[in-house]
């Protein structure tokens, strides 16, 4: 995101770029195998609900199935942390976790809006933490990967790094994964710091690694799209853009999506690529006006076919068949679009940082039916009573105006385990005692 804020100019650069180079067009593949059972999984139950790392789940798919978080809404709360926020809070336990740009991290009251504690873990970040099992992970541009807990903001431990890092970490079965800008993907023991393995991308690694299977899928600044084993790094497959061939491959600054057996990512040579999650095939690409950054959301909407959804630098917001790649709708956004989309029941949220303002499309037309005036990169998330926008560098609390919606379940309060009380002494019965009449005196 940092590199998109310096290419301001970059879509009259890159329509030149293609004019002249004569660059492929769009492409499908309706062959490449494509898995879609039909049915959406029902999201937990909101007590239990928690949206731990970046993009949801493990896949990134950046996609909640509550119908009941629509608008219009009320605004509950408003806090103002004086900082830019690149990359959107993750929530767990009734506490929002975010890093804004100054590199301190800090835990909102998902209920309230109050701060609840700021640790400092850097001088520059430009990610979303991670949540697991009671603690944060957090990898900065300040070289460091820091263990916190949640709890109350207290290192647990600190992992220095040879190279930035703003990738945003996931956690699998107690294996922290994470990307770095020397190229280097790090599988990192949760509990301790500890490097498992490591593997050597032929770019830069900014996007967060994106999991299914046992599989790692990332993008890297070579153009070349991979799937790593987890439990060892090695290497199943690498495919690249067909501008490599010409020599002038893009970079793959966006997070991969996956979903459906196929793995859906952007690349700033403007295009939109989707390959087999199995074999890395190319199934299709789908060209744009200009650079991709933003990560997709990949949704099967009831009403809607399996759609990807993502924006461009073209000022443009796309939903894009998964299986064929082809346009369902377009909506122009009179914005560049640099961050990650997020569908929330039949609403797909995302901010267009030239205007920095934050919209709502119905993913069904493409028409907007929410608009809110601050945001920039990453913007919703929820927790399926609330929806939680990150503005450009403020968090806001929304609820559903016109019913009564029950309050998010209150921040827990971290005590110690309570002794055990003592029992209580069984009462006895005294005995009555008689009193002799001759002990009164008459008045």
């Amino acid at each position: 995101m940092l590199l998109a804020l310096a290419l301001l100019a970059g879509g009259t650069a890159l329509g030149l770029y293609l004019a002249l180079g004569g660059e492929p067009g769009n492409v499908s593949n309706p062959n490449v195998e494509f898995t879609d059972s039909g049915t959406t999984p029902k999201p937990p139950k909101p007590k239990q609900l928690s949206w731990p790392v970046y993009g949801y789940t493990p896949e990134r798919t950046r996609y909640l199935d509550a119908p009941a978080v629509h608008p219009p809404f009320k605004r509950v709360w408003l806090a103002k942390l004086g900082h830019l926020i690149e990359f959107q809070p993750v929530l767990a336990n009734g506490v929002l976790y975010v890093v804004p740009n100054d590199g301190v991290a800090r835990a909102v009251d998902a209920g309230t809006g109050k701060v609840r504690w700021k640790t400092r873990v850097g001088s520059l970040n430009a990610s979303s933490p991670a949540f697991y099992r009671g603690d944060l992970y957090i990898a900065t541009l300040s070289k460091r990967i820091t263990a916190l807990r949640a709890k109350d903001g207290k290192r647990r431990w600190k992992r220095n790094l040879p190279s930035r890092s703003e990738s945003s970490p996931v956690v699998i079965e107690g294996t922290l994964y994470v990307g770095s800008e020397d190229g280097t993907v790090y599988a990192i023991k949760a509990a301790t710091g500890r490097i498992l393995w490591t593997y050597r991308a032929g770019g830069a690694v900014k996007g967060g690694l994106a999991y299914s299977g046992g599989r790692l899928y990332f993008g890297d600044y070579n153009g070349q799209v991979t799937a790593l084993q987890a439990k060892n790094g090695k290497r199943i497959w690498q495919s690249g853009t067909q501008g490599r061939s010409f020599g002038r491959s893009g970079n793959f600054y966006s997070t991969a999506a996956v979903k459906y057996g196929r793995v859906y990512i952007g690349n700033t040579d403007g295009f939109v690529y989707s390959f087999s999650a199995r074999t890395g095939q190319l199934a299709w690409r789908h060209r744009t006006g200009a650079y991709v950054y933003a990560a997709p959301a990949v949704a099967n909407v009831k009403g809607t076919p399996p759609t990807v959804y993502i924006g461009s630098y073209d000022q443009n917001f796309y939903a894009l068949d998964a299986r064929s790649g082809n346009v369902r709708w377009k909506y122009n956004a009179r914005g560049r679009i640099s961050g990650a989309p997020t569908v929330i029941g039949r609403v797909v949220y995302f901010s267009e940082l030239g205007n920095k303002t934050t919209s709502g499309l119905d993913v069904r037309s493409g028409r907007r039916v929410f608009k809110l005036s601050s945001g920039a990169f990453n913007p919703a998330i929820s927790d399926g009573r609330r929806l939680y926008i990150t503005g450009y560098s403020s968090l806001y609390g929304f609820e559903p105006r016109g019913r009564v919606a029950r309050k998010p379940p209150k921040a827990r309060p971290h005590r110690r385990k309570a002794q055990p009380r003592p029992k209580a002494r069984p009462h006895r019965k005294h005995p009555k005692r008689r009193l002799d009449p001759s002990q009164f005196q008459k008045r």
